[in-house]
């Protein structure tokens, strides 16, 4: 028996997909956990689609790094080339979308990131010894038609998934007319490529999965939209690793026995995110939620077509909050000069939230604007840029969850405590938020 660190190793190495275990449907790898920067960064671009359509080197000279250094770095990591990496998930995700889907082999084609069919239908018949047809007509349903109802697909998990906590932390959270939580079912606005539409996620019955709904007028578009809703409800988290350290701790391990499941949620949108965190600071979560949706309200483009009743706009672009009435929002100018600084940061590229950037020099572009202090730079790392070990330390939840007796713990002993989180203190700071640690 051998065993591979990723698929993509395993793909190099000759194997083929087993059709019936169908293992696209299988939970994100956690392999690269600990990895580094620049890996994580190009598996970033890959699962956003930005290596479709481009070579190796091209992607090298995005990142800044050589193309030997960058197959060094995919070798010892992940046991495979970023070639191979980047087929297999293409692959994968065309495999489900055969499965899931009545999308025409063609447009799957697209969807998946190959430039052409006969590409696409090579590079299949290569990796699984059958044509996309012969693997359709062995799925057992048909799917669903991209009709009026969407696109539906499910994303697998590894259990426990505490999806109660999920929705109880961006219910609140929720910007009014962008995103909503109604029971166990979250919906929100999204725009990719110039183009809107809306999605809706919901537990899978009976299934370790969510389901997800799209509407989007371009298919091609379904591989990173998959790939930023699996980021922002932290799909591939690996509980089991992280729940056994913060185990270590007595106070903690109180919280991870009453909550298992318990994810980070992350965020459809680093500038959004961006911009709800300095809205939040100093006001409560609800006050921040208000400001939040009457800043959409004056500067977010409303949908010509709602899909969803109450969700009829987009979260502002960065170059429509470059300039603020801070009276009409209701907020202290002071803040308001804080996105919008983020905002010109943003337009004019000093400050990039994409696929490429990396979390050390989003935190140095974060912390040189003014108006964002260090808690506001840890909060948008822990859920924007998807740091596992990103730690608000200043946080007054996570100060008074800690504090027993009438003297309330300072911020550095509470960074000191928090040393033998590592790598996983953005959890820890969840189950402290939670309440459960208490």
């Amino acid at each position: 028996m051998r065993y591979y660190p990723t698929a993509g190793a395993a793909a190099e190495a000759g194997f083929r997909p087993c059709l019936r275990c169908r293992p696209e449907s299988a939970p994100g790898s956690p392999a690269w956990n600990g990895a580094s920067t620049t890996v994580t960064r190009t598996l970033r671009l890959v699962a956003e689609g930005g290596f479709h359509g481009r070579s190796v080197e091209e992607l090298s000279e995005r990142l800044g790094v050589t193309t030997r250094h960058l197959r060094r770095l995919f070798t010892r990591h992940l046991g495979a080339s970023p070639k191979s990496v980047a087929l297999t998930q293409r692959l994968h995700f065309a495999k489900k979308l055969l499965d899931e889907t009545r999308l025409p082999v063609a447009e799957i084609a697209l969807a998946s990131g190959f430039g052409s069919v006969r590409s696409f239908n090579e590079a299949f018949r290569k990796t699984y010894d059958r044509t996309p047809r012969d693997v359709r007509r062995l799925a057992r349903d048909g799917g669903v038609s991209p009709t009026s109802s969407g696109w539906s697909l499910k994303l697998s998990y590894r259990p426990p998934l505490d999806w109660g906590a999920m929705v109880g932390f961006l219910g609140p959270r929720a910007t009014p007319g962008v995103e909503r939580i109604e029971g166990e079912v979250y919906r929100r606005t999204i725009e990719i490529d110039g183009r809107v539409g809306a999605l809706e996620v919901r537990p899978a019955s009976g299934d370790h999965a969510l389901v997800l709904t799209i509407h989007h007028p371009d298919s091609r578009t379904l591989f990173a939209i998959v790939s930023r809703v699996r980021q922002l409800f932290d799909l591939d988290a690996d509980t089991s690793e992280i729940s056994e350290r913060l185990r270590g701790d007595r106070r903690l391990a109180r919280a991870v026995r009453a909550r298992p499941g318990l994810r980070v949620p992350g965020a459809w949108d680093g500038f959004e995110l961006a911009v709800r965190a300095i809205l939040g600071q100093q006001v409560s979560v609800k006050g921040a939620t208000t400001l939040a949706g009457r800043l959409t309200r004056l500067y977010g483009r409303e949908m010509r077509e709602p899909v969803f009743d109450g969700l009829e706009r987009l979260f502002p672009r960065p170059s429509e909050l470059c300039a603020l009435d801070p009276q009409a929002v209701g907020l202290p100018a002071a803040r308001a000069r804080a996105v919008e600084n983020l905002a010109r940061a943003v337009r004019d590229g000093k400050l990039d939230f994409g696929e490429t950037a990396s979390s050390e020099n989003v935190r140095r572009a974060l912390a040189d604007l003014p108006g964002i202090g260090p808690w506001t730079v840890e909060y948008v790392a822990m859920r924007a840029l998807r740091d596992p070990d990103a730690f608000p330390e200043s946080d007054l939840g996570l100060l008074t969850a800690l504090t027993t007796g009438d003297r309330r713990i300072k911020p550095t002993e509470l960074r000191a405590r928090a040393e033998a989180w590592r790598p996983w203190r953005a959890y820890a700071a969840m189950h402290l938020w939670c309440g459960s640690a208490r």
